[in-house]
């Protein structure tokens, strides 16, 4: 299983145009492989005249919040050579799709620890790691942004699928970011929780001052964003126009694809069978946080990721998700941890800010 490594630097356009260049035939036959694979997802096939009212009503809100991503955007185009409208498809797939239009088998697994985190032992490494678990097969697209913007001296280490310019990632400054899908209903055109995390990244100095920025931005969908430094291990979960932010006493946080502040709770649309998944691998993580020593590194952490039920196998329906990568970030050190497709069978690569 490989991973793209695409450094780029200079302006928002020459980023993009050094992303879509690097990554330009796999783009091109990712739209080609039904429409970026959305058609192997959904019961009726679509056509991307029929997205293009949805991409442009996201578009409007992103251009008008985040200019500098927009204008990325418009480089990966360029340097991939495909329309502009299919280099917002693939910033919106997620969005565009919904997420209640295909099954759901898991949606990651995340954790997080500080440098406060086990008082009366050893001081701990801060360390945020989760799995990836999407459908569509994406762990054939996998790559890794180094980004260097111009006019800023922080840097930027990006987790990235398909052209996405955010996943998850982490920062020179100390800050990495995770996330998981949580289900509220109400999506709606905004900025996609993906372009929010680069934005973050490329913005935020530490974790309150991501909080500050996100409170801001008009945000298109549910999500529970991770977000750890030095000093402290949040998720901040979105419903609707409101966010809550839980920072356990602990120093260490767990969360996988159910609300788990009360106020939200009530507005959590999965499945019955989602929230069981979801139940079972948050109880995992949290038992395989515990049993971690303070300062374990990568390879103990991908043991936690690696293992039922938190590594969701791959049963060859590309409708439903599996564990397509699992990531441990060391934001204090600058560097990124990868292992791509099934963590359990793929060997680990380290890239650095």
């Amino acid at each position: 299983m490989s991973i793209a490594f695409v450094p780029a630097s200079g302006t928002p356009r020459e980023l993009g145009l050094a992303h879509g260049r690097a990554l330009a035939a796999p783009l091109r036959g990712f739209l080609d492989d039904g429409l970026a694979r959305l058609n192997h997802l959904v019961r009726e096939p679509l056509a991307l005249q029929e997205l293009l009212p949805s991409i442009a009503a996201y578009r409007t809100v992103i251009e008008a919040a985040l200019p500098d991503l927009a204008e990325e955007v418009a480089g990966l185009a360029e340097g991939a050579g495909i329309s502009e409208d299919e280099a917002w498809l693939l910033q919106l797939r997620r969005e565009v799709i919904g997420y209640n239009r295909v099954p759901t088998a898991g949606d990651c697994t995340t954790y997080a620890r500080t440098a406060a985190a086990g008082t009366g032992r050893a001081a701990a490494v801060p360390v945020l790691a989760q799995t990836v678990d999407l459908n569509a097969n994406l762990d054939t697209h996998i790559s890794v942004l180094r980004i260097a913007r111009a006019g800023s001296p922080r840097r930027s280490l990006v987790l990235s699928f398909a052209g996405l310019l955010g996943y998850l990632g982490l920062n020179s400054d100390g800050l990495a970011i995770g996330l998981n899908l949580v289900t509220d209903g109400q999506w709606r055109p905004g900025v996609s929780p993906y372009l929010a995390i680069r934005h973050l990244l490329d913005t935020a100095s530490s974790v309150d001052h991501a909080l500050k920025i996100l409170a801001g931005l008009p945000l298109a969908s549910s999500r529970s964003l991770m977000l750890c430094d030095r000093e402290r291990a949040v998720y901040a979960e979105i419903c609707g126009n409101d966010i809550r932010v839980t920072e356990p006493a602990s120093g260490e946080a767990v969360h996988t694809n159910h609300y788990l502040h009360e106020d939200f709770a009530p507005f959590d649309r999965q499945t019955a069978a989602d929230r069981v998944s979801s139940d079972l691998r948050l109880e995992a993580a949290a038992r395989g946080l515990a049993g971690l020593a303070p300062d374990a590194g990568a390879e103990e952490h991908f043991a936690v990721l690696s293992r039922p039920p938190v590594c969701i196998p791959d049963h060859g329906n590309i409708r439903v998700e599996h564990t397509v990568a699992a990531a441990v970030l060391f934001p204090a050190e600058g560097r990124l941890h990868l292992r791509p497709g099934d963590p359990s069978r793929s060997a680990t690569r380290v890239f650095t800010i």
